[in-house]
């Protein structure tokens, strides 16, 4: 029987990889180049907004936890335009309109402590695919564990740019996504008062796909594949 590991009992490898993405975020992404300011700075977040305010209105939520937010520099002035209310705003935090947001990255010194209470959403961008396989479980569950009315991940399901100082690809986990969603649906049914939306890429035929995995809670034009 495969040992189950736990935030109390993380695997060696998890460990391991804690260690080299601390060096990036001090060294930089050596292989490529990329100073240390520019690596991992929170930049596959804005992408994701617009997906993230209609969850956040849908569930009127005020608090969230960016679990995984690197150096949290997408919370740093920047303007964002809400293509529907036709507004633009200065930041994310008010085009969400949330009251507060909980930064938390272990491997980030300045928002590496561990977060206390639960929060009404928790996302997760860009986050998943570079944990390794075996920890992907309770990390996912921790998600939910931390989340009162949503969770919001998206994950890549092919190979990164980047390369840890090792030299191993940055993407650790990729999976199909039959096999994300059996973890998904795991982790869920343990809270199901919880909604949650999931997003994959995926390359096909040369080009990147998403498919959505969402509770029914959500609304239904975000579900599916595209």
């Amino acid at each position: 029987m495969l040992k189950a590991f736990t935030r109390a009992s993380p695997s060696p490898r998890y460990r391991r990889l804690l260690e080299q993405y601390q060096l990036m975020h001090t060294q930089g992404e050596i292989h490529l180049g990329i100073p240390p300011e520019q690596t991992f700075p929170g930049q596959s977040l804005p992408p994701q907004a617009p997906h993230i305010k209609r969850l956040i209105k849908a569930t009127g939520s005020a608090t969230l936890l960016d679990y995984g937010c690197g150096k949290g520099r997408q919370y740093w002035p920047y303007r964002i335009r809400d293509a529907v209310e036709g507004i633009e705003y200065p930041d994310i935090r008010s085009f969400w309109g949330v009251r507060d947001i909980r930064l938390y990255d272990p491997a980030y010194a300045p928002h590496s402590e561990l977060p206390r209470g639960s929060f009404d959403g928790v996302i997760c961008t860009d986050v998943l695919e570079h944990c390794p396989e075996e920890d992907v479980p309770w990390i996912v569950a921790e998600l939910f564990q931390y989340a009162d009315r949503f969770v919001y991940a998206n994950v890549a399901c092919f190979p990164a740019r980047k390369r840890l100082p090792s030299g191993g690809n940055a993407h650790c986990t990729i999976k199909p996504i039959r096999w994300w969603e059996e973890v998904l649906r795991g982790a869920a049914k343990r809270k199901r008062v919880v909604a949650y939306e999931f997003r994959f890429a995926e390359v096909k035929a040369g080009e990147v796909r998403e498919r959505v995995l969402a509770s029914a809670a959500v609304d239904d034009d975000s579900s599916g594949e595209k």
